[in-house]
């Protein structure tokens, strides 16, 4: 019972201080000082049972107070690196489900996207266009954004609206096109507004297409092994 009290002490406090982070208080208290008391219950919760009920030896005593430390740096320890954990977590997380847009923090201080290539050897991800998260191929090789005629009604994009005026390749042949800006268009931590984009024709593109009219205004985009690097 006294182990459970114990953990459940390390697990409230470990809660609060991650909660009121950005705070920098907890119930009036510097987080530092609740995370030094956070350590300390736990600690003196065994010391003073061992001593009160005198159940246990000596080099029982300190087994369990060696046990009961370790748990606790193991805990400060892990809200003190807890984004360091979080970045690695995300990266992992990346590998084993590709398409996954990760943005990590460079040496330099700069903010990169991380996308990892799928089974079929594309790199594709999702976007955020308004509230609509959006599935697309990333593609050097075109123009601009192109979007599936479905993928445009579903980010609320008026059919009877649209000017099909323009002639494009697609690789199911030629097509029709409807140019038109996108206000919003957001990739992990990336965003820009007044994308360029294009509207195909209904059933002539199997998945939107995040083009060059997006690509060309990051500050680089590099391919490493498996995964593609896009600053912003």
């Amino acid at each position: 019972m006294r182990f459970l009290i114990g953990i459940g002490i390390l697990a409230i406090g470990l809660i609060l201080l991650v909660v009121n982070h950005d705070r920098g208080q907890t119930f009036g208290i510097d987080n530092d000082a609740v995370g030094r008391i956070v350590v300390a219950l736990p600690i003196l919760l065994m010391i003073s049972s061992g001593i009160v009920l005198g159940r246990r030896s000596l080099g029982q005593s300190l087994r369990q107070l060696s046990i009961w430390v370790l748990i606790a740096m193991a805990l400060v320890t892990g809200y003190l690196y807890r984004n360091d954990m979080r970045a690695v977590g995300e990266r992992l997380l990346a590998g084993l489900m590709p398409g996954r847009a990760v943005t990590v923090t460079t040496a330099d201080g700069a903010k990169e996207v991380v996308v990892h290539k799928s089974l079929g050897g594309h790199f594709e991800t999702s976007v955020e266009i308004g509230p609509v998260s959006v599935p697309v191929l990333i593609d050097t090789g075109a123009s601009s954004v192109a979007l599936r005629f479905e993928d445009a009604v579903r980010i609320g994009i008026d059919p009877s609206g649209l000017a099909f005026t323009r002639t494009v390749l697609t690789a199911n042949g030629q097509a029709q096109a409807a140019p038109l800006l996108l206000p919003e268009l957001r990739l992990g931590a990336i965003v820009r507004k007044d994308v360029a984009a294009v509207v195909l024709e209904e059933g002539k593109l199997d998945q939107s297409l995040l083009g060059m009219s997006f690509l060309s205004t990051l500050g680089s985009l590099q391919m490493q092994t498996d995964e593609l690097r896009l600053r912003d």
